[in-house]
């Protein structure tokens, strides 16, 4: 039985750590996202000190994936277990702490702990941290009769290795987009059926009669006898649409959401102006003149109307703009500049500034 708690603690946390640390791997810009959210929350509980942080959160975020590929592996071979325990429990200490106020304080709707890939509730993630952490003690505990797979200095070698491929694989996410794309925007939705709820809510009723407790989807008469006691959704988890939160505005407050779905559109997504790359912008410039009367090209920011007068007269892009919150700029595209392309609502394409399409491209995919 030991043995068995032994190899279950092993590989249920090792492989749990790796899978976690993978998704997040794959989009470093959504962790950033979140640690920034959270830094956020920090500042206005606890104090400013935590604005301090908000500038770093993508080095921060890319820290703390690495870091939870590297223990997973870590865990799996056993490599240096007096070291890896108590980094394995301290870290697993500030997460479940985090879990735990996000969920009593309705802080933080969504931990990030898989990315987009799945998505869980405050207190489905304090849940699953308390459940990790038994068998994180488990492994904490037993740490010192640890027996591991690999020589020393072959687990050094094997844990810097990951460490390097980790980062480089990071590093590449960032610069151009995420290699698998989970969000409600990735190419082939089409947005407007996002915004839509996937069924109608079913409910069922409990009800009392004659001391016997009944339950029943349909709204059961009191003259006949049925005391209401209570009700809940049963499908509550697809009554909610994916996309809640896309709106569109002019500058003169005119909404602009529909707008965005009609015929061809390429929309330049840049949620800061200030924090804005120009290194393509020459390409970009070039891509909406060629688009001109194929495709309505159009700038989505979060800037203030000052801010994208100045940068479009700075980088002469002669495309309208609207207005949009900066979470959802950043949710449609993991790039600031970064293009989409739609048609009649249609996701058609995404692309990083690093990886700016040519006129010929964006035709090609409008015309298929």
């Amino acid at each position: 039985m030991q043995r068995f708690l032994d190899q279950f603690s092993r590989y249920f946390t090792g492989c749990l750590f790796i899978f976690s640390g993978l998704i997040k791997l794959n989009d470093p810009v959504g962790t950033q996202i979140k640690m920034e959210e959270y830094f956020e929350v920090f500042t206005h509980d606890f104090g400013s000190f935590f604005q301090h942080f908000i500038p770093w959160s993508l080095e921060i975020g890319m820290v703390m994936i690495v870091l939870e590929l590297m223990l997973g592996v870590a865990i799996l071979v056993l490599w240096r277990m007096k070291w890896t325990g108590w980094v394995l429990l301290g870290l697993m200490v500030f997460f479940t702490f985090l879990t735990f106020y996000s969920a009593y304080f309705n802080k933080v709707t969504d931990c990030g702990c898989f990315g987009d890939a799945i998505k869980l509730t405050p207190w489905q993630s304090f849940s699953k941290d308390v459940v990790l952490m038994v068998f994180v003690l488990h492994l904490f505990w037993y740490r010192h009769r640890s027996i591991p797979v690999l020589r020393t200095r072959e687990g050094d070698f094997l844990i810097a290795g990951v460490m390097v491929v980790c980062t480089g694989v990071g590093i590449y996410a960032i610069r151009h987009l995420p290699f698998i794309d989970f969000r409600a925007y990735r190419i082939g939705h089409t947005i407007p059926e996002q915004m839509k709820p996937e069924e109608q809510p079913i409910i069922e009723y409990l009800f009392e009669k004659n001391g016997e407790k009944i339950k029943s989807q349909k709204f059961l008469a009191a003259e006949q006898g049925y005391h209401y006691l209570s009700s809940h959704v049963l499908n509550e988890d697809k009554t909610k649409p994916k996309i809640t939160d896309y709106n569109v505005t002019s500058p003169a407050g005119e909404d602009k959401t529909t707008y965005t779905f009609e015929g061809n559109r390429l929309l330049i997504i840049i949620f800061n102006v200030n924090l804005a790359s120009t290194k393509n912008i020459a390409a970009l410039r070039l891509l909406t003149q060629q688009l001109e009367g194929k495709a309505d090209c159009f700038i989505l920011t979060a800037s203030s109307e000052e801010e994208i007068e100045k940068f479009r007269h700075e980088n002469q892009l002669a495309v309208p703009y609207y207005f949009a919150d900066a979470t959802v700029l950043k949710t449609i595209i993991r790039s600031n500049p970064g293009i989409a392309l739609w048609k009649n609502g249609t996701v058609l394409g995404n692309w990083h500034y690093n990886d700016m399409p040519d006129a010929a491209t964006v035709l090609t995919l409008l015309t298929q």
